[in-house]
């Protein structure tokens, strides 16, 4: 894996990603959870609101990247923003 710069940063989000795959694999199973319809009047449950979250927070993370040259905790900021709306109200 020489080809692969692993630094500590991506070794965090790896890491995060897979608790949080583990976390909602231990919540579906002690907690099982109907859908619900929220804003986009689909039905999702936690599962699917954590993929739109991760997909919409990678579109956050690429603009800010493309779009501005400020610090990327910035974006961090409005990834987390929008990840407890995606949470509350999809």
């Amino acid at each position: 894996m020489q080809w692969m710069a692993w630094t500590l940063p991506t070794a965090i989000f790896f890491g995060v990603i897979a608790s949080l795959l583990v976390l909602f694999t231990i919540l579906a199973i002690r907690y099982p959870e109907t859908p619900r319809t929220g804003i986009l009047r689909i039905e999702t449950t936690r599962g699917d609101r954590l993929f739109i979250t991760l997909l919409g927070s990678a579109f956050i993370n690429a603009g800010w990247l493309a779009l501005t040259g400020l610090p990327q905790w910035w974006a961090l900021g409005i990834c987390a923003v929008y990840a407890a709306a995606v949470f509350r109200w999809v």
